[in-house]
C-alpha cells in the first residue's frame, strides 16, 4: 500500500492508477468513508485514460487514526503534501460532501498550476450549521445528536445512517443495496472514532464562504434535490452564487449518496465537465 508522510508524522494512505503522464483527477471522500467510495468513479476515469487518485483523509480508512489536526486547515494541508509528493500538475479535484469542504478550502489555497477544475458533489460549503450570518442552516442540536450517538454506540449510528437517509433507502420504493450498506458501514469503522467525532465539527461549522469566493477555476456543483444529509438549499444552492466560475446542476429525487446510486448518471456529467 502507498502512504506519504506529513510534517507530523501522520501517514495518509493513498491509490494512484493510471498512466503518470495523464490528467490527474484527485477525489475527496465525505465523512467517516474513504477512498473506496470512489471505486465507480475512479474505475470508469480510470478506463477513460485519466490517471486517478484518492486518498483517506487522517483518521480515515487506512491513514492514521490521529487524535489532532482532525479539521479543515490541516486536510487541507494534508492534501497540498499529497499533490507536492505525486506532483500533480492540473488535476481535476471532485470532492463528496465532507471531501467538498476539502476541495474548496485546498483549491482557494493551491500553488499556481496544480488544479484545473474542481467539483463539488453533495458538498457541505459554504456553512452547515445555523448561526446569525447563515439563519438556514441546520442547528446545532444536530451535530450534537451526531455526536452522542456516535460514542453511544458508533456501530449502530453508522449503520443507521447508511440504511435510511445517506443513500434515501429511507424512501417509499427505494431500492435498497445491501452490499451498498455494508460497504459503507465497512468504510466507517476502519477510522479511528476520535478523528470522525472530530470530524463532525470541521464538516457542519467550518465557513467556506471566502474560500469559494476565491475559486477562479471551472467549478462544478452537482447536488440531489433529495439530499436528507446536506440540504440542496442551504449548500448548492448558496455555493453557485459565490463562486466566480461556476456551474450548477441538481437533480430530482437523488440522495446524498447519489455518485453511487446514480452512477450512470453521474459519472459521464463528470466527463463532460472535465472534457469540456
Amino acid at each position: 500500500m502507498a502512504f506519504i508522510t506529513t510534517q507530523d508524522g501522520t501517514q495518509i494512505f493513498y491509490k494512484d492508477w493510471g498512466s503518470k503522464d495523464a490528467q490527474p483527477i484527485v477525489f475527496h471522500h465525505g465523512w467517516p468513508l474513504s477512498a473506496d467510495d470512489w471505486d465507480a468513479q475512479m474505475m470508469f476515469f480510470l478506463e477513460k485514460g485519466y490517471r486517478v487518485i484518492a486518498h483517506d483523509r487522517r483518521g480515515h480508512g487506512r491513514s492514521s487514526q490521529t487524535d489532532t489536526g482532525n479539521e479543515m486547515d490541516t486536510y487541507a494541508a494534508d492534501v497540498a503534501e499529497l499533490t507536492d509528493a505525486l506532483d500533480l500538475k492540473d488535476a481535476v479535484h471532485i470532492g463528496h460532501s465532507t471531501g467538498g469542504g476539502e476541495v474548496v478550502h485546498y483549491v482557494a489555497r493551491a500553488k499556481p498550476g496544480r488544479v484545473a477544475k474542481a467539483v463539488l458533489i453533495g458538498a457541505v460549503p459554504p456553512i452547515m450549521v445555523k448561526n446569525e450570518a447563515n439563519p438556514g442552516g441546520l442547528p446545532i442540536e444536530v451535530f450534537d445528536g451526531f455526536r452522542t450517538a456516535q460514542i453511544a454506540n458508533r456501530a449502530q449510528f453508522f449503520l443507521d445512517i447508511a440504511s435510511g437517509p445517506f443513500y434515501g433507502f429511507n424512501r417509499p420504493n427505494a431500492q435498497v443495496s445491501e452490499g451498498v450498506i455494508r460497504n459503507w458501514w465497512r468504510q466507517g469503522m476502519m477510522g479511528g472514532t476520535k478523528a470522525h467525532y472530530d470530524c463532525i465539527k470541521a464538516f457542519s461549522e467550518t465557513d467556506f464562504t471566502e474560500d469559494l469566493k476565491a475559486i477562479t477555476v471551472p467549478t462544478l456543483v452537482l447536488h440531489g434535490e433529495d439530499d436528507q444529509i446536506v440540504p440542496i438549499a442551504n449548500s448548492a444552492l448558496l455555493s453557485i452564487k459565490l463562486l466566480q466560475n461556476g456551474t450548477l446542476k441538481t437533480y430530482p429525487g437523488f440522495p446524498h449518496g447519489m455518485a453511487t446510486t446514480h452512477a450512470d448518471v453521474i459519472n459521464p456529467e463528470l466527463l463532460a465537465f472535465i472534457e469540456g
